[in-house]
C-alpha cells in the first residue's frame, strides 16, 4: 500500500490532500456529563474577548437564573401553568447557541450547561459563559448546512470564544410537555445526522496531516532536528523496518525535506520516518502533553477523550500514527488545543466555557517558547487537510485578536469528497471575527 499527500497554497491557506491511506475506527468515548472545572474570571473585552458580565441577583420569584452570553441572557423562562414545574424554558437564537447552552426540557430533561449547572439555574442564578458572540455568529454562519463542529479557544487564558456544533437545532422546540414538544424531540431523535450531538467536544475523528505539526513538535523537542530548515534523512518514498506499507511525497519537495517543507506539503514520507527514528514512546509522551489520552477534559461539559496509543505493537502502525491514522483520534476541542500551545508559546491552558471564581487550573508547559515560534513561523495562519479513509475535513488556525491576543481555531466538516477550500474559508471567517 502506499501512503502519500499532496499540497498547495491558496488564498493564505496550505491545504493538504490525502490521495491514499488506511485507518481504523476506534475512537474514545467517556462518560455524557462532566463535572464543572475550574474557571477564571473574564477581563473586560476587547474583540475576540467576551465582556465581564455581572450576573444579576438571583430570582426571587422562583423563577430558574438564565445562561448568559456578553452579559446577554440567551435563555428565559415563562410560566407553564404546571404546579410541579411552574416554569417553562425559552431561548433566544437557539440553534446558534445550543452547543454552549444544551437544553432544559420538561418532558425531557436538560443536558450539558442546563444540566451541570442545574443547582445554580434552579436557585435563580445566573450563569455567563465566555462566548464572544461575533465569533459564534461567524462559526455558525460558515457551517450553516454542513455536519462540522468549529471551537475557537483564547490561547493565553482558555476562554471558549466560540463553540458550534452543526446541524444544530432549537432547544425552545421540546422544551415543555405538548404533543408538540414530543414530535420536535421525536424528529431530533431520529434524524440520522445527530443534532443533538456536540461535535466540537465529542467527535472523535482522525486528524490526519493535521497532526504533523504534533510529530514535528516532538522532533524539535527530542532533539532528532535541531531546527525546522534542517534537512532531513527522508527518501521520497519510506517504508518502515519490515513493513511493507510506503510512504511519499512529492519527490519535488519532500526528498529530505526540511520540517518547514513537510509541514507545507503534508510530506507523510518524512513523517512516517521521524516516527521511526523517534520511537513509540517518545511520540506518545509528546501527545499526552498536547491532551491526549485525558478522559477528564470537562469545560465543564465533558469532552470525550482524543486517543494516541501509547504501544502501536508495530512499526507500520507507528508510522501511521505519525500522519494522524490507525487509533489516533482527536476531537475537535484537542486540535484547538494544539493550535493553541503554538499561540501561547508552548503552554497549554485549560479550555472553559463558564466564567466565575475557582482554582484555576494552571498553564503547563508542553514545548519550548522556540519549538512553539518555529512551528508558527512554519505553518503560517492556517492550514486544512482531507482525511478521505474517514470523510473528514480539518481546518487549524492561529490568530491575534486586534488587541493582540492569541487565538486558535479548528474547524471540522464532514466531507465524502475533497472539502479543504471550503474548510479554510471556514476558519479564515472565524479569523476575521475576532480581529474585529
Amino acid at each position: 500500500m502506499l501512503i502519500s499527500f499532496r499540497s498547495f497554497r491558496a488564498s493564505g491557506v496550505v491545504v493538504t490532500t490525502l490521495a491514499a491511506l488506511l485507518a481504523a475506527s476506534v475512537s474514545g468515548c467517556t462518560a455524557e456529563h462532566g463535572i464543572p472545572a475550574a474557571s477564571s474570571p473574564t477581563a473586560p473585552g476587547q474583540a475576540g474577548r467576551t465582556p465581564d458580565a455581572k450576573p444579576r441577583p438571583p430570582r426571587q420569584d422562583g423563577s430558574p437564573g438564565d445562561i448568559l452570553v456578553a452579559g446577554r441572557p440567551v435563555t428565559g423562562s415563562k410560566r407553564s401553568g404546571i404546579a410541579k414545574a411552574p416554569f417553562k424554558r425559552t431561548y433566544t437564537e437557539g440553534e446558534l447557541y445550543a452547543a454552549v447552552t444544551g437544553y432544559r426540557s420538561l418532558a425531557f430533561g436538560a443536558d450539558q450547561l442546563e444540566f451541570l449547572l442545574a443547582d445554580d439555574i434552579e436557585a435563580g442564578k445566573d450563569v455567563a459563559t465566555t462566548i464572544d458572540p461575533a465569533v459564534q455568529r461567524a462559526a455558525y454562519d460558515g457551517l450553516r448546512g454542513r455536519r462540522g463542529a468549529a471551537i475557537v479557544l483564547d490561547a493565553r487564558t482558555g476562554d471558549i470564544l466560540g463553540q458550534v456544533s452543526t446541524p444544530s437545532y432549537d432547544p425552545g422546540t421540546f422544551s415543555g410537555n405538548s404533543v408538540a414538544d414530543q414530535r420536535a424531540w421525536g424528529r431530533l431523535t431520529g434524524d440520522g445526522d445527530k443534532p443533538l450531538s456536540n461535535r466540537a467536544l465529542r467527535l472523535v475523528d482522525n486528524p490526519g496531516s493535521a497532526i504533523h505539526v504534533l510529530v514535528a513538535a516532538a522532533a524539535l523537542e527530542k532533539g532528532l532536528l535541531p531546527s525546522v530548515d534542517t534537512p532531513t534523512r527522508s527518501p521520497a518514498v519510506y517504508a518502515a523496518p519490515g513493513s511493507t506499507t510506503r510512504f511519499s511525497g512529492d519527490p519535488a519537495h519532500c526528498t529530505d525535506a526540511t520540517l518547514r517543507a513537510a509541514l507545507r506539503y503534508g510530506c507523510a514520507n518524512v513523517f512516517a520516518r521521524i516516527a521511526s527514528d523517534l520511537g513509540a514512546d517518545a511520540l506518545a509522551s509528546t501527545a499526552q502533553k498536547f491532551g491526549f489520552n485525558n478522559d477528564t477534559l470537562d469545560t465543564p461539559v465533558r469532552a470525550f477523550e482524543s486517543t494516541w496509543p501509547r504501544k502501536p505493537g508495530n512499526p507500520t502502525r507507528l508510522a501511521l500514527m505519525a500522519n494522524g491514522l490507525f487509533e489516533v483520534k482527536s476531537t475537535p476541542v484537542q486540535m484547538a488545543m494544539v493550535m493553541a500551545v503554538l499561540a501561547n508559546g508552548g503552554n497549554r491552558v485549560h479550555p472553559h466555557l463558564v466564567t466565575g471564581s475557582g482554582t484555576v487550573v494552571p498553564a503547563q508547559r508542553v514545548v519550548t517558547r522556540r519549538t512553539a515560534d518555529q512551528l508558527r513561523s512554519a505553518l503560517g495562519d492556517s492550514f486544512a487537510t482531507w482525511v478521505p479513509s474517514a470523510s473528514a475535513v480539518w481546518a487549524l488556525s492561529a490568530t491575534r485578536t486586534s488587541a493582540g491576543r492569541p487565538v486558535a481555531i479548528a474547524v471540522y466538516l464532514s466531507a465524502s469528497a475533497d472539502a479543504t477550500s471550503q474548510a479554510g474559508k471556514v476558519a479564515e471567517r472565524i479569523s476575521a471575527a475576532t480581529r474585529k
